[in-house]
Order: structure tokens, then C-alpha cells, then sequence
């Protein structure tokens, strides 16, 4: 489920508690914790409504100014439903802790380097991790396609690839592109300085 930067906002504050979406079948389900740029968003209940069925101050907790506005973006066809999903702001991203985490001991710097050792030894392409942080190094903010041809990648699984090592806290998305993060930063100093 994507949200816009101020529904977002809206969620955090509380204002916003409902999404509703038009899917063909649903595509989130109830428990479901979302990662978004300003934290974690825990999944309420999903539940097939009718348009008759959405009360005006139900489109409000949406997000919406009016009810008309809120049907006037859900997409049409006889194949979709409308779900109504509650949501909740859950707490921050626990990534977002793990990126600053950049006073690393000899250790803890070895067993990142294993776990990418790991996630390397698993691809059929061979070894990229480090070279997609040093790429994200040498071109912070560049757009994911941009980035992705200079890999000599194809875009969307280019971005698969840099979401694994954010999941490590080593880089950080931007507005357009990536940047390492001040714990990317150190684990690739060290990675660098094991192949000197």
C-alpha cells in the first residue's frame, strides 16, 4: 500500500485511521506491519464495502476533504472491490536506529560482512554488495535507474538488491535515489580495507 508524505503525516498524528482501496482481491491483510518513510503503519481490519457503504466521515478519517473525492480516486472496474482497511501508527522503523549504529566493533563489522558474504553467495550473478554500496557512495541521490545502468542492471531488480541492504541499515532512500548510511559507511570501510 503506498500513502502520500502528508497522509502519512496524518497517520502519525492520528487523524488519518482508514485507507480504502479498489483491488481485485485484497492486498494486505489484518496484523500486517507496513514500513513507510515515516515509520512502521500496523494494518487494522480489511473489509469489503460497498461505495454506499462509506459515510462522509469515514472518507475524513481518510484523508479526504469529502466523500466524492475519496470515490473520485478509486479505480473502477466490474473486476475490483473497494476494501476499507484501518491503520494505526505502530513506532519508528526499527532500520532507522540500526543506520546510526556506526561505532561498530571488530566483531559486530564481522558479522555484517558474513551476512552480505552470505546474501552474495546466494546469487546466481555472483558477489554485488559491495559493489553496490561503493556504488551508492560514489553517486549518492542518483536515481535507482540511473544507478541500476551504471551497474549494468535492469532497474526493478537493482532496487530489490539495494532494498536487502537496507534492511541491514546500510543505505537510506532518498527523494531520488539512495545514500549510505553512517553504519554503510563503516561496514564499507571495512569491507574495503579486507580487500587492500
Amino acid at each position: 500500500m503506498l500513502f502520500t508524505r502528508e497522509v502519512l503525516e496524518r497517520v502519525v498524528s492520528g487523524d488519518v485511521d482508514l485507507a480504502f482501496r479498489s483491488w481485485r482481491r485484497p492486498q494486505v491483510i489484518s496484523g500486517t506491519h507496513l514500513r513507510t518513510a515515516v515509520g512502521v503503519i500496523a494494518v487494522g481490519e480489511v473489509e469489503a464495502v460497498t461505495e454506499q457503504e462509506i459515510t462522509e466521515d469515514e472518507a475524513h478519517r481518510a484523508g479526504f476533504s469529502t466523500r466524492s473525492r475519496l470515490l473520485d480516486g478509486l479505480r473502477r472496474g466490474e473486476d475490483r472491490r473497494i476494501y476499507r482497511i484501518g491503520i494505526r501508527f505502530h513506532g519508528a522503523d526499527p532500520r532507522a536506529r540500526l543506520r546510526t549504529q556506526d561505532a561498530l566493533s571488530a566483531q559486530e563489522l564481522a558479522e555484517v560482512a558474513g551476512q552480505l558474504a552470505r546474501i552474495d553467495a546466494r546469487s546466481r550473478r555472483g558477489p554485488w554488495t559491495a559493489r553496490v554500496l561503493s556504488l551508492i557512495a560514489d553517486h549518492p541521490a542518483v536515481r535507482a535507474g540511473d544507478l541500476a545502468a551504471l551497474a549494468g542492471r535492469e532497474r526493478l531488480p537493482f532496487k530489490a538488491d539495494v532494498r536487502k541492504l537496507k534492511e541491514h541499515g546500510l543505505t537510506e532512500s532518498l527523494e531520488t535515489g539512495y545514500r549510505l548510511s553512517p553504519r554503510g559507511v563503516a561496514v564499507l570501510a571495512h569491507l574495503t580495507r579486507g580487500q587492500d
